[in-house]
């Protein structure tokens, strides 16, 4: 007599054969599927690995014929890939504009400096600060949504997105000031005068 487990078991098996025939079959035109729809070989890939991702946790749910369930899947991944590229383009251009406001900028090239400086002073972060401020700026995240997000408690989330906010700003500052006194340095003492 089969128990609970060996039940369990003998599903498992039956699901995981399920996907791996799904995944032997359709991997392929899953992959050409992606890379028609998105720029580059490396973006198609993760959109496949993440089709199978979904169809493996899913994978009691796997329909005949299972092409079509896959390829919707692919889509949304392909449509939250856009969305997220588009919400990253917003939050550069809108933070490169706020840069410019800041610094003072009117020319289109201080803008594009501006946008450069800001991506240097974010590199710069830790990755652990630039993700609390990607989960607040690009994902629309509240702090305490950001929270559940990273792992921590909310105040713990409120405390190190001030820190990690504040870190930004001195990068951001160190950069303006490297810009500032790059000119100094070379210009000669007759000519600081004038």
């Amino acid at each position: 007599m089969l128990t609970l487990a060996d039940r369990y078991q003998a599903d498992e098996d039956i699901y995981r054969g399920r996907f791996e025939k799904c995944f032997d079959r359709h991997y392929l035109q899953i992959f050409a599927f992606a890379v028609r729809r998105v720029r580059g070989r490396e973006s198609a890939e993760e959109i496949v690995a993440d089709t199978f991702a979904i169809a493996w946790r899913r994978r009691d749910l796997i329909p005949e014929p299972a092409l079509p369930w896959l390829f919707a899947i692919a889509a949304n991944v392909i449509a939250n890939q856009h969305r997220s590229n588009g919400r990253r383009e917003n939050l550069d251009l809108r933070l490169a504009h706020e840069a410019s406001l800041s610094v003072g900028a009117r020319d289109p090239a201080d803008s594009i400096a501006g946008r450069d400086e800001l991506s240097t002073a974010f590199a710069r972060l830790e990755e652990r600060d630039r993700e609390l401020l990607r989960l607040v700026a690009w994902e629309g995240l509240s702090a305490r949504e950001a929270a559940t997000v990273v792992g921590c408690s909310p105040g713990a989330a409120r405390v190190r997105l001030h820190r990690a906010r504040r870190k930004l700003a001195k990068e951001l500052k160190n950069a303006e000031d490297g810009v500032a006194e790059a000119p100094r340095r070379s210009a000669r003492p007759a000519e600081e005068g004038s």
